[in-house]
Parts: C-alpha cells; sequence; structure tokens
C-alpha cells in the first residue's frame, strides 16, 4: 500500500507584488497615453526610481498639438491616467510623481528628484472690482 504524500507547495497569491519588484510604469504610462496622440512615436518616457524613499518620478513629453487629447475636458483625460498610475504604485507600496512637458524639447536632461524643474504657472491676477467696490443696487423698473 501506497501513501500519496504530497508536500504542499506555498502559493503565489494574485495581486500580491513582492517588495523587490517594481510595475513596469514606462510600460504603462506608453499603453495609457498612445490612444490620445496622432503621432505615437513621439511619446517620451522616462522613469526614475528612488528604492530608499520608495518613489517613482516619470517623466513624459509628446507634441504640444496632442496636447487638449491628452487633458481632455477639465483635465479628466489625464487625472484618470494619473490615478491608475497611482495605484499600481500603492500596490507595489510606492508613491508615484507623474510630471508633463507639453512638446518634446531636450531641454529635460538631466533632472532627478533634487532638481526643481517643474514648470509652474504664473500665480492667478487678482480679480478687479467695479466702481468703488459696493455691489450695484437692483431697482424695480416703473411702468
Amino acid at each position: 500500500m501506497s501513501l500519496n504524500r504530497s508536500v504542499q507547495k506555498p502559493h503565489n497569491r494574485i495581486g500580491q507584488i513582492s517588495a523587490t519588484t517594481s510595475p513596469d510604469y514606462v510600460g504603462l504610462v506608453r499603453f495609457l497615453m498612445q490612444p490620445f496622440l496622432d503621432s505615437p512615436e513621439s511619446l517620451s518616457v522616462d522613469c526614475e526610481m528612488s528604492h530608499t524613499l520608495q518613489r517613482a518620478w516619470i517623466r513624459i513629453a509628446f507634441e504640444s498639438s496632442d496636447k487638449g487629447k491628452v487633458f481632455g475636458r477639465g483635465g479628466r483625460n489625464i487625472q484618470a491616467i494619473r490615478t491608475v498610475v497611482a495605484a499600481a504604485a500603492q500596490a507595489a507600496g510606492q508613491s508615484v510623481y507623474l510630471d508633463i512637458y507639453g512638446s518634446t524639447a531636450g531641454n529635460r536632461e538631466g533632472l532627478s528628484f533634487d532638481d526643481d524643474g517643474e514648470e509652474r504657472l504664473p500665480p492667478p491676477k487678482p480679480r478687479e472690482r467695479r466702481g468703488n467696490g459696493h455691489k450695484p443696487i437692483a431697482r424695480s423698473r416703473a411702468r
């Protein structure tokens, strides 16, 4: 009589990422961005990892003519891309920063976490007030 003695192997859990691996951020961003671009070959994606801080810094560049499609109405498209990339980073126990450049200009070479190479908009201008600062008075119309 023979006994079936099988040694159980540990099961790999689906959805669990080991601490030594990180998501393929470049491939994920390319997959999410290319449908919005007229010329997908113009897409440039660069990913810099900081293993000590568990952060990833992703820099993307594309033709400025595709900017409207990439951002979408009210920024919905780019916000959805940021959400998906952030979810992948969170699953790996990391945080991620996504920097966007409007054109494929070569001035982003050599930037790192310590550099402040982010494009910034000028501060908003204060609203102009009409007259002496009082609200207009609504008067009833005489007929």
